[in-house]
């Protein structure tokens, strides 16, 4: 087994090259956890995927990432990540092994463990993307491969690339990251997304409004971040209480999958229900978000408004996960 060092990404400045120009810090990397990221290196990643957004409106692929194989390991069911990943190495030119249709098809199903998935895998590829029900099981993966591993969430911990084309939304619909006021809605106990962008946001002028259940609180642990890079933060069980300051409101869903006890699940399934008449008392420059899938917490109507963003987010990802593959893989 492998030693990697889950190492902060380095700031711009430090990343300069002796010619003067800036290195992107990422190459060859394992992306883990949204700790790795700096404000510099995020605004690195955020250039990288407008340049991205441009080219496909202009030309809809190109070959800077041809002969590269990205394997694509979801050993939970995915709509967005997955497609996006592969979308974003295709559109580079690359190709893709896609284990992810259920890795009950594959050898996982014999009982092979991760490690020698991903060293079988490495065999095949130049970056491994993975998705695991275990807290922990990228950093396991990296631990073995000898190739990048990128965490495309692991459990209820964390779903950097997520919060990587979450924050770039909030960025290109705003125009700003810093004095805004986002209200998280929803499973902000077990829900990867919302614990990933809050880590992010930490970087930023922001207060922070968390609206769950009360079983679905924020982690004290990360509650406890929060509290000590001094934001401005507030806890309410009403969408209400948030709703006419917020200038994104980003809303997840209960996630069944994580509840043991099915009965605390279809007690609070449906707390929450954003609908256009709750949207009447939002601001008029604002954003909707949401990781998705979405299961009854955001009506249908809602989608008609202009500040309903969870599509554009979708199309985002595609643009921010092309510019993170060029980067793991040297050529950005």
């Amino acid at each position: 087994m492998k030693s990697k060092t889950l190492t902060p990404l380095f700031d711009l400045e430090k990343m300069a090259g002796s010619n003067g120009h800036s290195g992107n810090g990422f190459t060859g990397m394992d992306i883990l956890s949204v700790n790795q990221f700096s404000p510099d290196s995020l605004e690195y990643i955020f250039a990288r995927a407008r340049e991205m957004r441009e080219m496909v409106a202009r030309a809809g692929a190109a070959d800077l990432l041809k002969g590269v194989v990205l394997a694509c390991l979801f050993y939970e069911p995915s709509t967005r990540t997955s497609s996006s990943f592969i979308a974003a190495i295709e559109r580079l030119g690359g190709s893709v092994i896609p284990i992810t249709q259920g890795v009950q098809f594959s050898s996982v199903s014999k009982g092979e463990t991760l490690a020698d998935t991903v060293r079988t895998l490495e065999q095949y590829s130049d970056v491994i993307v993975l998705r695991h029900p275990e807290i922990g099981s990228a950093k396991l993966a990296a631990d073995y491969a000898s190739v990048p591993v990128i965490n495309a969430g692991d459990g209820a911990g964390e779903h950097p690339t997520q919060a990587l084309l979450d924050l770039f939304t909030i960025r290109e619909e705003l125009g700003s990251l810093n004095g805004l006021k986002v209200a998280m809605v929803g499973d902000l106990r077990y829900g990867r997304t919302v614990h990933s962008l809050t880590k992010l946001l930490l970087h930023y002028d922001v207060s922070l409004r968390f609206v769950s259940p009360e079983i679905l609180r924020l982690p004290l642990t990360l509650m406890n971040e929060v509290i000590d890079a001094g934001i401005d933060v507030r806890e309410t069980h009403d969408v209400a209480d948030v709703i006419e300051n917020a200038d994104v409101l980003y809303v997840t869903r209960v996630q069944k999958e994580r509840f043991n006890d099915l009965a605390q699940y279809e007690a609070v399934k449906e707390y929450y229900v954003i609908t256009p008449e709750l949207m009447e008392q939002a601001q008029e420059k604002m954003v909707v978000m949401h990781p998705l899938p979405r299961v009854g917490e955001i009506h249908y109507s809602v989608d008609k408004d202009p500040r309903a963003a969870y599509f554009r987010q979708v199309q985002n990802g595609m643009y921010v996960r092309m510019a993170l593959l060029a980067a793991v893989l040297g050529r950005a």
